[in-house]
């Protein structure tokens, strides 16, 4: 089968990418509203793209009117956003926050999230979260109705139980995101893992 993204099957684009590459990891974005609320948001269009400077980078789509989602405004207006990745424990409340609220109503507030302060910036970060990650924006790309926001991490923080401070590693056995699979409903757990040593 031969699909053709830009022309015959354009509209089905976004469900046969998110459908073949996967998993993806989820970034839970935190920013601040106008009126200083907290608006959290989860985005599967998002990874980690460098580490020199450490880079990620996260593509909030558009509202169903094509107007941006108060994540991209946010994290445009202010120039900070703080990643929160997922685990198991955290799942049904990070699928809560992909609700749609009326502008600058609280996703954090509505669901009753904890939140903790960031140390360099001013979003905070979800305080149940296995790591938070705090990003000035660096730069925002606009392609076609893609929006790509580019950040640079300037502060992790890491539950101290996914973390090897003898090493500086992450435990990975102890380390179980959620991934997000095929659209419109699917995630997967990461418990499943295996080692495989690289040829040298």
């Amino acid at each position: 089968m031969e699909l053709d993204l830009l022309g015959t099957h354009a509209d089905r684009a976004y469900a046969i990418l998110a459908g073949l590459v996967m998993p993806r990891p989820i970034a839970w974005v935190t920013t601040l509203n106008e009126n200083g609320s907290v608006n959290a948001a989860p985005f599967s269009f998002f990874n980690v793209f460098g580490d020199d400077p450490p880079l990620v980078i996260f593509a909030p789509g558009d509202r169903a009117d094509g107007t941006p989602k108060d994540s991209a405004l946010n994290a445009k207006r202010t120039g900070e956003f703080v990643v929160n990745l997922v685990n198991e424990e955290m799942k049904e409340a990070m699928n809560g926050t992909a609700a749609t609220l009326p502008h600058g109503e609280s996703e954090a507030d509505h669901l009753g999230l904890a939140t903790l302060p960031s140390s360099v910036i001013s979003p905070p970060r979800i305080a149940a979260a296995p790591a938070s990650l705090e990003c000035k924006v660096h730069s925002i790309q606009e392609i076609g109705s893609n929006r790509l926001i580019l950040g640079i991490v300037h502060r992790v923080h890491v539950q101290d139980e996914i973390f090897d401070a003898v090493n500086l590693r992450i435990i990975q056995r102890n380390h179980l995101p959620v991934g997000r699979m095929g659209s419109p409903n699917w995630y997967c757990h990461t418990a499943d893992l295996f080692e495989m040593v690289r040829p040298k």
